[in-house]
């Protein structure tokens, strides 16, 4: 018997892996859409994969939240596992364990092809373990690259998709997580003032230990007790302002969502983990 062969799209919620299933949709009828939830997204997140369901015709697979699913487990039973210690830049457990494992348990010993959002226009990474998986049987494919398909034209497929972007691109320019160690500070003064409780949430997930000095913080230096303060806020969201001022009067025929996100570049460019933001 020939070996099944699967054609797998890992959607983020991010604008690059949704223009991706849009511009494969008609290309691959038999695509397999899927989605890694870690019970933390925002519903922004939830809200643009229905919109996205819809617009492909076909359902996108939740892994992680099915209850016929040994990998059932959302972000708060993995933190429990590695006793409370938050994962960083440094130590990714949340993407191994939310991510990259469902992943795998989801394809299994299927042979996949595993069609990969990495646009023409960017130097980036696409398939190093354990940026996606180091099983053999999934075999990776990059057709923004191969048909030169650049930021540009992503903003294009959604706007003639009418998909749009997500809500939240108004103030953070990446997906995931609400509480992502990733986000920079003027996107967790969004969070603050689109989402406070889920603010809150994240705040109650931070440590601190008086008899070491120890701290446990999603920022590095800086706790989101400190960060909401409203001078901190107001100094945020000013530098934030002139930023985006001076990038506008620079290239001002360009969008607003571009303009925020060379500007929170600026401020901090780390590359992300390839599931969760593309």
């Amino acid at each position: 018997m020939a070996q099944k062969i699967r054609h797998v799209l890992g959607l983020s919620g991010g604008k690059d892996s949704s223009a991706l299933a849009a511009y494969m949709r008609d290309r691959v009828p038999e695509m397999e859409y899927f989605f890694s939830d870690t019970g933390k997204e925002l519903q922004e997140t939830y809200d643009f994969l229905d919109r996205l369901e819809a617009f492909l015709g076909k359902p996108i697979v939740r892994l992680n939240m099915n209850a016929d699913s040994n990998s059932n487990r959302d972000f708060d039973h993995w933190l429990t596992v590695y006793g409370g210690l938050l994962p960083s830049s440094q130590i990714r457990w949340c993407t191994v364990n939310l991510k990259i494992r469902p992943f795998e348990e989801y394809i299994g010993e299927d042979k996949a092809y595993h069609y990969i959002a990495i646009r023409a226009d960017e130097d980036r990474v696409g398939y190093k373990p354990p940026s996606i998986s180091s099983l053999h049987n999934i075999e990776p494919k990059y057709p923004f690259k191969e048909d030169g398909i650049t930021k540009e034209d992503v903003y294009r497929i959604l706007e003639e998709s009418g998909l749009g972007l997500p809500d939240y691109y108004k103030w953070r320019t990446r997906s995931g997580c609400y509480f992502c160690f990733f986000q920079r500070k003027s996107e967790w003064v969004g969070l603050l003032e689109q989402h406070p409780d889920l603010f809150e949430l994240a705040k109650g997930y931070e440590k601190f230990n008086p008899e070491t000095g120890e701290r446990f913080t999603w920022c590095q230096g800086e706790s989101l007790e400190e960060l909401s303060q409203p001078e901190r806020i107001a100094e945020i969201k000013a530098n934030t302002e002139k930023a985006m001022a001076s990038k506008k009067a620079a290239k001002p025929n360009r969008r607003l969502i571009e303009i925020l996100t060379d500007v929170l570049d600026d401020e901090d460019d780390e590359e992300p983990c390839l599931p969760c933001h593309k």
